[in-house]
């Protein structure tokens, strides 16, 4: 709040009539915000003075337009960018529906009033799908120290139960030294190692609680083999499209050629493509989680055929039978 009667905040106080009431369509003139002056913070003064200090705003770098009237041209954010990021907000899983509506009141409040009222809707949008963990911020925010401290972290991971809450999976903190916090299906992720194995895991952010720092130092990603000749995240991302551990093998494809859309959303650009025998049809190759993509085969089973390695193909059609069996009765 700003102290009233203080000239010697004009300047900040026009500054923010500015942000609140204009833009290339809404501008305000000298008498207007000096109304609006009087209005908000029961503060008079004259139009000289609101020039004056227009001018002085503009020589500090604000980019205030007066063409028929005075608007704040530029901003730290644009409509469509504070748009997409309330709709990133809006749609995220990981946080819980009261932390999505405090980050969505805070993003409304970077603009000004007219881009709220095009917001308002969102206001009244059932309640979606969000997360449970209400601590799943400050998970985030020490992950992201431990990260850049290069320290173990000690946390409790928890599944759902029947009862839709959340419960240790055992009583036992896990134990792992982390790399890279990713996001993946609206899920944010923590990549790391646990002792026991020479291979990345994958945690949900949304799954954690009781996050520590520990003292003792990250295992060297010489120890690790994913790290073997560079981490490539994009790359690692491709290969673990459900983020199931485990790694990675050649697969051998066949889908039809209007699939290729689907192919670069899930596996990224860097898939070699083959010719097919069949008209229509493209054979590609790649390397992904063999688990993860036994899950994507039956998603896309009408379309895809898995040719390689056989053991997945063998698994598929497993899959396949015993869900036959389920429906055939």
């Amino acid at each position: 709040m700003y102290a009233t009667g203080n000239k010697k905040m004009l300047n900040m106080l026009i500054l923010e009539i500015l942000k609140a009431y204009s833009d290339e369509n809404h501008r305000l003139t000298q008498q207007e915000i000096l109304r609006l002056l009087k209005d908000n913070y029961d503060m008079e003064c004259d139009r000289r003075s609101v020039r004056n200090n227009i001018e002085c705003l503009q020589e500090l770098g604000y980019d205030i337009v007066n063409e028929k009237g005075y608007y704040l041209a530029a901003r730290e954010f644009d409509d469509a960018e504070l748009r997409m990021l309330i709709d990133s907000v809006l749609f995220s899983k990981h946080l819980t529906q009261e932390q999505a509506k405090r980050l969505i009141d805070k993003l409304c409040g970077q603009a000004n009033r007219y881009f709220s009222a095009k917001v308002s809707s969102i206001r009244i949008l059932p309640d979606l799908q969000h997360g449970d963990n209400k601590k799943m911020m400050y998970a985030l925010d020490t992950l992201n120290d431990a990260i850049a401290e290069r320290k173990k972290v000690s946390f409790i991971y928890n599944f759902y139960g029947k009862d839709f809450k959340l419960h240790p999976k055992r009583e036992t903190p896990y134990v792992v030294s982390p790399y890279q916090i990713v996001a993946n299906n609206g899920k944010f992720y923590l990549i790391c190692n646990s002792d026991n194995y020479d291979t990345l895991g994958h945690y949900r952010l949304d799954k954690m609680s009781d996050v520590e720092i520990l003292e003792e130092e990250v295992k060297s990603e010489k120890e690790i083999k994913d790290f073997d000749k560079g981490f490539n995240l994009p790359r690692h991302m491709a290969e673990h499209i459900y983020m199931f551990d485990g790694e990675s093998v050649r697969i051998k494809l066949r889908v039809p050629e209007h699939m290729m859309n689907e192919m670069v959303d899930w596996f990224g650009k860097e898939f070699k493509i083959l010719p097919s025998s069949e008209k229509g049809m493209m054979e590609i190759i790649f390397y992904c989680n063999e688990k993860a993509m036994l899950y994507w085969a039956l998603q896309y089973g009408p379309y895809a055929e898995i040719l390689e390695p056989k053991s997945l193909r063998d698994k598929v059609k497993q899959a396949v039978k015993d869900m036959y069996d389920k429906y055939n009765l």
